[in-house]
């Protein structure tokens, strides 16, 4: 058998801090706990949208940062430089690390 869900504790240190979210919650229709809640829900929703705005933002830079750079293919000649500087350390018996 399942236990009932426990309610919130809604003990507050500021007497008037509880005053001032008991009227607010009377006037919106709603419970200390309902009230409380609902802030809480839609706070976190706000954060939430707040990071997803900034992540959909750092994207679109990133996106626009790479698409500025018309020539990500190196030269045919640093291509071949390259592939000369592997063989020569390939050459001289370079062993790899265990």
């Amino acid at each position: 058998m399942a236990k009932p869900p426990k309610a919130l504790n809604l003990r507050f240190p500021d007497p008037a801090q509880h005053a001032a979210i008991e009227a607010a919650a009377r006037q919106e229709g709603m419970s200390m706990q309902e009230y409380i809640l609902s802030a809480a829900y839609a706070r976190a929703t706000a954060v939430e949208s707040a990071f997803l705005s900034a992540f959909g933002k750092s994207k679109e830079r990133s996106g626009d940062a790479f698409r500025a750079v018309d020539d990500l293919d190196p030269a045919p000649g640093q291509r071949e430089a390259e592939r000369r500087a592997l063989r020569d350390l390939d050459g001289r018996g370079q062993g790899h690390a265990a």
